[in-house]
């Protein structure tokens, strides 16, 4: 994260040299950064986009997969007279891996990062967070390149630096629910990753549209118990086999709660292209079963 990306991802230099190295892909690291610097279509800055790829799953798939809007602001200043209520999440709309959690459930410790330090997941109470702390962090925000430069994950450039309010989702217990994060490689879904314990104690397990386990990590351990297979799981694949069906890889990330199955965030370039695999093997596994063209049109 930078405020201006590095010459390195401006130079045209690098960018031949990048595309001369990709050309053959054959791993699931290689083909995203294959599709990082060949693939320029505008269906990928609606991916990366957290507004615009609203107006996208309504078209595909119905407003009733989408989490409640409770405001979109160009000026972060339009946060001071936002009514909000007792659960809320606020992140940017031009970046990933940034947001504030609030509700009761934090952590009574729990305070945001002063504005200007940190570009990350934050989760506090509602009497921990003030509104001009709200309003300086999306400042932040929008000062920041997302994505290195058009070397590297170039879709996030273009999108418009805003700030999205939406609703808070909880499980069963009330709790933040674990993430789905569902692999779609030409128009099938192949793998899916569970990520639980986003804010503390994380856990991450990887399992085939079976539901079968497999004895791969990411880096975080795995749970413990061991994540049940999903009720509504022929539902989360349908849903991302839906939103996918324009492109020929996209991670598409999902909620499943107790009433309904709800889009998190549709992800083109999974890590930047440095996903990690453990063994390493998985990585050719995965990248199996993509195939990527010639020439992106």
């Amino acid at each position: 994260m930078a405020e201006r990306a590095s010459w390195r991802e401006r130079s045209t230099l690098v960018r031949l040299t990048r595309l001369v190295r990709t050309r053959r892909p054959r791993t699931f690291t290689e083909k995203v950064r294959y599709k990082m610097l060949r693939d320029h279509r505008p269906l990928l800055v609606t991916f990366a986009d957290k507004a615009a790829v609203r107006d996208y799953v309504t078209r595909v798939v119905g407003a009733g997969y989408l989490p409640r809007l409770l405001g979109l602001f160009d000026d972060p200043e339009g946060l001071r007279t936002l009514p909000l209520p007792e659960r809320y999440v606020v992140k940017p709309t031009h970046g990933s891996g940034a947001c504030i959690v609030v509700s009761p459930g934090a952590p009574e410790d729990a305070r945001v990062p002063p504005a200007g330090s940190h570009w990350g997941y934050s989760h506090v109470r509602p009497d921990a967070v003030t509104r001009e702390e709200l309003i300086a962090t999306a400042h932040y925000w929008s000062t920041q390149l997302y994505g290195q430069g058009p070397n590297r994950e170039w879709a996030y450039g273009p999108v418009p630096r805003r700030v999205i309010v939406e609703e808070m989702l909880t499980d069963e217990r009330g709790g933040i629910p674990h993430d789905l994060k569902l692999f779609v490689f030409n128009g099938r879904c192949r793998y899916i990753q569970i990520d639980g314990g986003r804010f503390g104690g994380r856990t991450q397990d990887f399992f085939d549209v079976e539901w079968r386990h497999l004895p791969m990590s990411g880096g975080p351990p795995f749970a413990d118990p061991e994540p049940p297979r999903p009720e509504r799981l022929g539902e989360l694949i349908a849903v991302a086999e839906a939103l996918a069906r324009e492109t020929d890889f996209v991670r598409v990330d999902l909620y499943h709660l107790p009433d309904r199955v709800v889009v998190g965030e549709l992800t083109s370039y999974p890590a930047g292209g440095d996903s990690p695999f453990h063994p390493e093997h998985f990585d050719a596994e995965f990248g199996r079963h993509w195939t990527v063209p010639r020439r992106y049109h």
